[in-house]
């Protein structure tokens, strides 16, 4: 069955020669909600996060209303060696003859990167217990996980289950 094979595709994150790429580190914002839209808005001019002038376990706390909710969040920086990216479906003008509808295109290209981004709470403030936070602890796991073993690693490890 055809379907059964699966689809392939790319994301192209080199910079455009043409455009500079645009930097929305402090601009980007995970909220605890849903926004059943995709496409420009003027956030800014109904969105305004203050900072409160008070910091929990280290983070700076910034309050902000939404649609009539109090959210209380922080801005944060993304771990050393990663980034943001926003992607976009790749459009070109000419289709192969075996390419699939338009809609389902698997070719991706940057449109933007970020290296800040502010995530949000409903009724609390934030801490370094949040799920949110708490999910880049897997960053240093998974570097841990494919770092590539020594010999000196084995021998070591072999010494101590010898002794053992």
């Amino acid at each position: 069955m055809e379907e059964d094979r699966g689809t392939t595709g790319s994301i192209n994150l080199s910079q455009n020669v043409k455009e500079e790429t645009v930097n929305l580190s402090g601009q980007i914002h995970h909220l605890p909600c849903c926004i059943k839209l995709n496409g420009p808005c003027s956030v800014s001019q109904y969105f305004k996060p203050k900072l409160k002038g008070m910091e929990i376990d280290g983070l700076a706390v910034e309050e902000a209303h939404f649609r009539g909710r109090k959210l209380q969040g922080t801005t944060i920086s993304l771990p050393n060696g990663y980034s943001g990216y926003v992607l976009a479906k790749k459009t070109t003008g000419k289709r192969k003859a075996c390419d699939t509808s338009e809609g389902n295109s698997n070719n991706w290209e940057m449109k933007a990167k970020f290296d800040k981004l502010t995530y949000w709470n409903h009724d609390c403030p934030p801490s370094k217990d949040d799920p949110f936070l708490r999910s880049f602890h897997w960053f240093s796991v998974a570097e841990a996980l494919h770092k590539p073993v020594k010999a000196e690693d084995l021998a070591a490890v072999e010494a101590a289950l010898g002794k053992n």
